[in-house]
């Protein structure tokens, strides 16, 4: 059972998890232990409720397949257990990435001061450009 939040815990049989080779630099260890774990879960299929179903497949993750897929490949550490918990952690953190809802953005206006000001420095910029300017001396 994976517990993401004090609410959403996925159990087990949702998430399919497989040892394979790991890639990569490691000498004899990477090619004779299969270290790194691919998890993958199906969003469609899963006990999470609708809305975080819908927000995980609108991701614009590479991770999610167009099949509704989260794949995570996790190869980071030299033994299987530390690279399937880092996977599950991994699953967990994007899945309490979605449950947040986004503060709406509420446009603003910029202050009658604050455009004086801008109006103010552009004056002076291009009053010092102008004095930047060969001077002509007239015949």
């Amino acid at each position: 059972m994976l517990t993401v939040s004090h609410k959403i815990s996925i159990p087990d049989d949702e998430i399919e998890i497989t040892a394979i080779r790991a890639r990569g630099s490691g000498g004899q260890n990477v090619n004779k232990v299969s270290s790194a774990v691919h998890l993958r879960f199906d969003i469609n299929a899963s006990s999470l409720p609708d809305v975080y179903k819908r927000r995980l497949l609108a991701l614009p993750d590479s991770r999610v397949s167009k099949q509704g897929i989260i794949i995570i490949k996790a190869q980071q550490y030299r033994t299987q257990e530390q690279n399937r918990d880092d996977a599950l952690k991994r699953l967990a953190d994007m899945i309490r990435g979605v449950s947040r809802t986004a503060k709406p953005r509420r446009p603003t206006k910029p202050t009658r001061q604050s455009q004086q000001r801008r109006l103010n420095s552009k004056t002076k910029h291009g009053q010092l450009k102008i004095t930047r300017r060969k001077v002509d001396i007239g015949p």
